[in-house]
């Protein structure tokens, strides 16, 4: 299949490692010219490596601690002194923070909504006026499916409820103009030097009941079942998703619906 996104340029967020990492190579695949941001400046020359053999693009990395508040603007000025206009946004930093205890006070709620999805609604305001005059635009979030069910501390599952509430009421008054906006909710995900793989060594029972007694599949997910979703929603196949939340999660779930 045709993807059709050759020389178009991406934004990615979260870039560093994980699922943005593998998404960043995938679109570089596709012939897209990426700009990878992630606070670790380490994670992200060695991926410019990577992208750069890939695409014979120079591609571009912006070290950036987006838990920082308004870390927007840096972006923003990034983009702008570069003169680069993307076209494709993934919007995929996110987090608990720690913050998990259940009666934390409100600041402590605020923060992890501006992580998880004020960044993003920020960020999404100063790239939708160009998509919008172009009459194209893919904007997708890497959502959780916590946004649906209470897996994870409720900060965490609330700031992501309300993101797929985001991308499915804006998407609709975007999508006339080409922009299609959207969301994956990814269920548990091995990733080198997460939360899984740190569990493995550290409480391996655990995992092996887990995964017996939650996921449907009986394995955890790959980064690859991720990224090759998220590419094609990038793509001009994407059309009709308009403000539309993917649950991609082996089974995880114990929903009938989801919107």
């Amino acid at each position: 299949m045709d993807l059709d996104l050759k020389n178009k340029v991406a934004i990615i967020t979260g870039s560093g490692r994980g699922i943005g990492q593998d998404i960043a190579k995938k679109l570089a695949k596709e012939g897209v010219l990426l700009i990878c941001i992630s606070r670790t400046k380490s994670n992200l020359k060695s991926l410019k490596i990577d992208l750069d053999r890939i695409n014979k693009k120079n591609n571009f990395i912006f070290p950036c601690n987006l838990e920082k508040k308004h870390s927007y603007k840096q972006i923003i000025d990034f983009l702008k002194k570069n003169k680069l206009h993307p076209s494709i946004a993934v919007n995929n930093v996110g987090g608990n923070l720690g913050i998990t205890d259940p009666l934390s006070e409100a600041d402590k709620w605020k923060k992890v909504f501006d992580l998880n999805l004020f960044l993003a609604v920020d960020l999404n305001k100063y790239l939708l006026k160009k998509m919008i005059k172009n009459k194209f635009g893919r904007i997708v979030h890497i959502s959780s499916i916590s946004a649906l069910e209470n897996q994870g501390p409720p900060s965490y599952c609330a700031s992501k409820a309300a993101l797929n509430a985001y991308v499915r009421s804006v998407g609709r008054y975007v999508s006339e103009h080409n922009v299609i906006m959207s969301s994956v909710m990814p269920g548990a995900i091995m990733t080198k030097g997460g939360y899984w793989e740190n569990k493995s060594i550290s409480d391996p029972d655990h995992v092996k009941n887990y995964l017996k007694e939650r996921l449907a599949i009986k394995r955890f997910g790959k980064v690859d079942e991720i990224s090759k979703f998220v590419t094609f929603l990038c793509s001009k196949h994407a059309s009709f998703c308009a403000g539309s939340n993917f649950l991609i999660d082996g089974g995880q779930g114990r929903l009938f619906q989801e919107i």
